[in-house]
């Protein structure tokens, strides 16, 4: 057995990424685990915080799993297929949306799915207003992230893909974890090129190691959830490093006028 199955939650072992029910289960999985659920936390603790204020809804794409309508309450959320607590189903290069209606979109670990970025950032132009933002937490590249994702993580890694599109395998199981890192780091200059009416504002690198020990939603925790301001705490000490260590980014993107 190799030690990435021996690693692996119960729970979900043998289930295919793509069903639906995978995804019930893993809403289980982050309830549950408890230093899991703190990091979830924390990150739509930034999310919230990035939000512009004014009119025009909020839209949460791929809210599957996760909890953000805890956070703010009047999210409309979303995923490619219904499951529970999802608003709207919806293809990301499609959005049911009027022109210049969303005062944001918000998502954690999605955008690295879409098979064609640029479609989503198009349709992202045409709903969100002016001044509206794009957030997202998502998967970065390092030279730590680059041995995590490439040896522990399930989910596709490649950094050296020359495009931004890849072939859909599956409404999950379809992806390319390097590709915010790709866009919003290497191919910046091509971004802000085919995409002037979007700023980018911040990238934000964080989280060397408390995803990888809380195990994510695949794989059994490392540590206690008591432990996690512990980790938290080191992680903040080791700020500087973040460009060589950090396995995530929260990247927010602004609507120009």
């Amino acid at each position: 057995m190799t030690l990435k199955a021996w690693l692996s939650i119960p729970l979900t072992r043998g289930m295919h990424i793509d069903a639906p029910k995978t995804t019930d289960l893993r809403r289980h999985v982050i309830q549950e685990k408890g230093f899991l659920r703190k990091i979830y936390l924390e990150w739509y603790n930034a999310i919230v915080a990035a939000l512009p204020t004014g009119s025009g809804s909020v839209l949460e794409i791929g809210s599957g799993a996760g909890f953000m309508n805890d956070r703010i309450p009047e999210i409309i959320t979303s995923d490619v297929f219904l499951s529970h607590g999802v608003n709207l189903v919806l293809d990301g290069g499609h959005l049911p949306f009027r022109d210049l209606t969303l005062r944001a979109i918000v998502m954690t670990n999605v955008f690295h799915h879409f098979s064609n970025p640029q479609r989503f950032l198009w349709e992202a132009a045409r709903c969100v207003r002016f001044g509206g933002t794009i957030v997202m937490i998502e998967p970065w590249v390092t030279s730590w992230s680059r041995l995590i994702y490439s040896k522990l993580h399930h989910e596709p890694f490649s950094p050296e893909a020359t495009e931004w599109e890849f072939p859909q395998r599956g409404p999950l199981s379809g992806a390319n974890s390097a590709l915010p890192w790709i866009i919003f780091q290497r191919d910046r200059k091509r971004f802000e090129s085919q995409f002037p009416q979007w700023h980018i504002r911040t990238v934000k690198l964080m989280m060397p190691f408390s995803y990888i020990v809380s195990g994510g939603v695949s794989l059994r925790s490392l540590s206690p959830g008591w432990s996690y301001d512990l980790w938290r705490t080191l992680e903040h000490t080791l700020r500087p490093l973040m460009p060589r260590l950090a396995m995530f980014a929260q990247i927010v993107l602004q609507k120009l006028s």
